[in-house]
């Protein structure tokens, strides 16, 4: 896997701990191993910016998702073709407020947002009820897996 993370604000990430769960997560997706994605850590004003010119939308929000080769998920029988997933855009002052309000820690929250962006670089989607019942149940699935993962580490 080609993971290239790089945070331009100041506030620390666990760099580490996002490339591991986001190797967790292509794994378990099905997701060949010489796919590429990247994870762009900014600050809300650069993020406001991309929220303005891509959803317009003002204010700055948690993640966005920029796919590139439009990969799907695989299966257990037929992984996903190698190609560039695309761009992962976390805001982690917006991701320390949210997990504030949801009591947990800024890292789980960045967490969730890096599985939430990877989750859409792969055509998931949380517009119909249905598709939000899915996406987020695959989401959980996937936090609560690299969960007991990290423990076991």
């Amino acid at each position: 896997m080609s993971i290239e993370i790089n945070n331009e604000t100041t506030i620390p990430v666990d760099e580490a701990a996002i490339q591991r769960l986001a190797i967790f997560a292509l794994d378990q997706l099905h997701v060949h191993p010489d796919a590429e994605l990247a994870i762009i850590f900014v600050d809300e004003g650069a993020m406001e910016q991309l929220h303005l010119q891509w959803m317009d939308e003002p204010g700055p929000t948690d993640v966005l998702s920029f796919p590139m080769d439009e990969l799907r998920p695989g299966t257990e029988d037929a992984m996903t073709p190698a190609g560039l997933l695309g761009d992962i855009v976390i805001c982690p002052q917006v991701a320390v407020a949210q997990a504030e309000t949801a009591g947990h820690s800024p890292l789980e929250e960045m967490l969730l947002l890096t599985t939430h962006g990877i989750l859409h670089l792969l055509g998931f989607d949380h517009a119909e009820p249905d598709e939000e019942k899915e996406m987020f149940g695959v989401q959980r699935d996937i936090l609560t897996g690299f969960s007991l993962a990290e423990r076991r580490r």
